[in-house]
């Protein structure tokens, strides 16, 4: 069978509580959407999609979403998949459209969106936001992410780099923020640049 244009689909969170009663929600989502969903957890694997199509449930972050599972072709799924892009390793890094940035190297992951770091205040010359980016030239190459439609590179940091980024943390507008950065080990940085 191909695929329909909407899909009936039944939304409840999926809480880590022991018990719980969520509300569900009946939402008609097209098949790109509920499909571009299935993309942050395996990836342009057609065989793997056609299978959890046919299944009817999935779970993505928070939802657990429900549908009445179909059999579909596997040229339908391909050409679908056509339509999402593909990572690419030749596209270099524009740090104009960074959009997010993930401390990485401790047991505490700090993720920055840009928009929480690039607050200027009254007497600064830059942002947050500006200092890691000149700290990070370079980065290599992670892959594309679906779930945040952006693709991802990665950039170890010298200790000298890491202390320039925590330096740079008195221009953070929020305060948790700020204390992560200055506190929490890092030798790395995720980032996330989206595509024009």
């Amino acid at each position: 069978m191909g695929l329909p244009e909407i899909i009936r689909v039944k939304l409840s969170s999926e809480t880590a509580e022991s018990i719980s009663l969520t509300p569900v929600v009946v939402q008609e989502l097209a098949v790109r959407d509920l499909v571009e969903h299935m993309l942050g957890v395996t990836g342009k694997d057609e065989p793997r999609i056609r299978e959890i199509l046919l299944r009817g449930t999935m779970v993505s972050g928070a939802s657990r979403f429900r549908w009445s599972g179909w059999k579909a072709e596997p040229e339908a799924v391909q050409q679908l998949l056509a339509t999402f892009p593909d990572p690419d390793p030749s596209r270099p890094f524009a740090a104009e459209r960074c959009v997010r940035a993930i401390l990485r190297g401790g047991r505490q992951a700090i993720d920055i969106p840009k928009e929480a770091a690039s607050h200027k205040g009254l007497f600064r010359r830059e942002t947050f936001w500006d200092v890691l980016m000149g700290v990070i030239t370079g980065p290599a190459y992670a892959g594309y992410s679906y779930r945040d439609r952006a693709d991802r590179y990665v950039r170890e940091f010298t200790p000298a780099e890491s202390g320039r980024v925590r330096a740079g943390a008195d221009g953070v507008r929020y305060s948790t923020l700020r204390d992560q950065i200055r506190t929490v080990a890092f030798a790395q940085a995720e980032l996330y640049v989206t595509r024009r």
